[in-house]
């Protein structure tokens, strides 16, 4: 196989990395036979859960960290560089590619194209000692992982995640993601969320895919007729109490730039993907994280005062769960259990509708 067929795999492994909603926000350059500069961006200015554009620079450190590991299957090392004068929303990445020290293959390559979103309640069977430390091996010495299990524990979790859902619902800047972003009757998408991976039964997704119309349906079922109570028990309650464990992502110092996020990224990926290899099922569970930031900061992120309301309360059940600190330095939080494999995902672009030979791109709104 020659050089550029390599880099080719490389990238065709690599943009397979998890991003929210599957908006993929990056673009590939191929420069040379060892060289790839990469054209990120983020979705802060119409995505509400992208605060400040973290989670999207947390995705764009998921993807290098995956590269880093499909590199390996050809005796490679990636070097990536962030062009410190690119701008903060639209970040350049420089990759090169040269011989490793070593030739050791990562085992976590073959989870790469596996590894997947898993919504439905899983096992309550507790992680094994051998699992969690395999676990927190994995994400480096920067974090560490807080586990949150045991009925209690799972409670308070799911009930948090309850809270947090109810933002989601009644927030017309959240609704206006779920609208763009949902892939209505598919199993498979390559560039949105298919409905059938969302979680819910067949009867409240059609309810959902009607109330989703409008805006004003939104408004109307969730005043009069209790519109958000049965996806929030079936995507967010009864999931939260059947996993083996939820987690959270803590730096150990608190991440702060665009560097920061994308290390944290990298450790999440390394997570995840020895997740899979350990056959468990994972579910991000991200939105108290953000929710709670705005709240700490003060920050208006919505026209609906009593949105801004139930934020204060997110932060003070996360604070409660995790305590002020550790809810300061969590980067990413997510539950965990065996169970079966997702028979519903998001999918990605094709390799060469990624693939740009222009040096800057203009991103569209995906969804």
């Amino acid at each position: 196989m020659n050089e550029l067929a390599v880099i080719h795999r490389i990238l065709d492994l690599a943009r397979w990395a998890p991003s929210g909603d599957n908006t993929q926000p990056w673009r590939f350059e191929i420069v040379g036979p060892h060289d790839v500069v990469v054209h990120g961006f983020d979705t802060r200015e119409h995505c509400v859960y992208d605060l400040d554009g973290h989670p999207s620079q947390i995705a764009l450190g998921a993807l290098i960290e995956t590269a880093a590991i499909a590199a390996s299957e050809y005796g490679l090392r990636l070097v990536s560089t962030h062009r410190a004068s690119s701008p903060e929303a639209r970040p350049v990445f420089d990759w090169h590619f040269s011989p490793s020290d070593s030739s050791t293959r990562s085992p976590l390559i073959d989870c790469i194209q596996s590894r997947s979103v898993q919504r439905r309640p899983l096992s309550t069977t507790p992680l094994t000692a051998s699992q969690k430390q395999s676990l927190e091996s994995a994400c480096g010495d920067g974090f560490e992982i807080l586990w949150l299990e045991g009925p209690q524990a799972r409670w308070n979790t799911a009930w948090l995640m309850f809270h947090s859902a109810k933002i989601r619902l009644t927030s017309p800047e959240a609704y206006e993601v779920h609208r763009d972003i949902i892939d209505w009757r598919k199993q498979f998408s390559t560039s949105k969320v298919p409905e059938q991976a969302l979680g819910t039964d067949p009867m409240t997704t059609r309810l959902m895919e009607f109330v989703m119309g409008s805006w004003e349906r939104v408004r109307f079922f969730n005043r009069f007729l209790a519109g958000t109570w049965a996806p929030r028990i079936q995507l967010d309650l009864l999931p939260g109490l059947r996993c083996g464990a939820h987690y959270v992502l803590v730096a150990k110092q608190q991440a702060r730039t665009l560097e920061d996020f994308v290390d944290a990224g990298r450790a999440m990926q390394r997570f995840w993907l020895t997740s899979t290899h350990l056959n468990l099922q994972m579910q991000p569970e991200i939105t108290p994280l953000v929710f709670a930031r705005y709240a700490r900061e003060n920050r208006k992120f919505s026209r609906e005062t009593k949105v801004i309301d139930l934020a204060q309360e997110v932060k003070a059940r996360l604070e409660a769960l995790l305590g002020t600190d550790a809810s300061n330095r969590a980067v990413f939080m997510g539950r965990l259990g065996s169970g079966p494999a997702a028979t519903s995902r998001s999918l990605r672009h094709p390799l060469e509708e990624l693939i740009t030979t222009k040096p800057t791109i203009t991103p569209t709104q995906h969804g």
